[in-house]
């Protein structure tokens, strides 16, 4: 069975940067199982799966282990692949999600503006002992949402210069590992692991800029914020809180499209 695929990079305007995702448009819905397959088959950090209703999708993502409840940079992969390639005379598209409820993507000039929830973080009381053991170096800060820990450090070289033990950090399940601090040429900069969802550093994430941009906000006293991921592949987001939800704009660019045969 051939399954349409394309594969693009989020948060980027040119190959070799961004976080890359796999769409994949589908009639209707396979077994979960099956769906994990071709995302582990696919091997990036989320494959998107499209089902159209009337003027609308349903959409679900899928690391190579497992569904998410919430993906940024696969779902402006997925704004992309219908508002240039399937359907390029529309300027929105909303999504439906099973877990993060309606998600809407429109065109702003070559960006795309996705709105989003604000999800907040909390101080976290008690960090895990093994958060700075598997960071290598102790934050000023952590915070926390449901499934998502955030060390805070006092300027982006410690960002950059974190060398994670992934065997660590993969006890935290289902638990990611946010890192983020103040911006030399923008507002914050992050970085993002999840061993324990099969994605060790995730190159741009969207979904955690929910939680980084209402902090940010509250901290730096303004709602606009310029924010970047400095993984190796690096990438750009631009974020606006908006009372309980964030808006959050990136570009994205192309870089494969074919057939997958299962």
């Amino acid at each position: 069975m051939p399954l349409a695929l394309f594969h693009v990079n989020a948060f980027a305007t040119k190959p070799f940067e961004g976080n890359p995702a796999a769409v994949c448009p589908i009639d209707g819905w396979l077994d979960d199982a099956r769906l994990r397959a071709v995302a582990a088959e696919n091997n990036l950090s989320e494959t998107a799966f499209l089902v159209r209703w009337d003027r609308h999708y349903e959409l679900r993502w899928f690391t190579p282990r497992c569904e998410v409840k919430l993906c940024g940079h696969a779902t402006l992969a997925s704004a992309f692949v219908v508002l240039k390639i399937l359907e390029p005379g529309r300027d929105s598209i909303r999504f439906e999600t099973r877990y993060s409820g309606v998600l809407t993507v429109s065109r702003d000039g070559d960006l795309f503006a996705m709105d989003f929830p604000a999800l907040a973080p909390w101080m976290c009381a008690a960090p895990p002992a093994a958060l700075t053991e598997g960071l290598g170096k102790a934050p000023s800060t952590v915070l926390q949402i449901e499934d998502n820990y955030f060390a805070v450090y006092e300027s982006q070289e410690d960002v950059k210069r974190i060398s994670p033990d992934f065997r660590l950090l993969e006890k935290f399940h289902p638990a990611g590992v946010a890192i983020t601090a103040p911006g030399e040429n923008c507002d914050f900069v992050s970085r993002y692991f999840a061993p324990s969802y099969g994605v060790p550093e995730d190159p741009v994430t969207g979904s955690t800029h929910c939680s980084l941009a209402p902090y940010w906000a509250q901290r730096l006293g303004k709602t606009r914020l310029h924010a970047r991921q400095v993984s190796a592949r690096g990438g750009e987001l631009w974020c606006e809180v908006r009372g309980e939800r964030v808006v959050l704009q990136g570009r994205a660019v192309l870089t494969l499209r074919g057939e997958l045969l299962i």
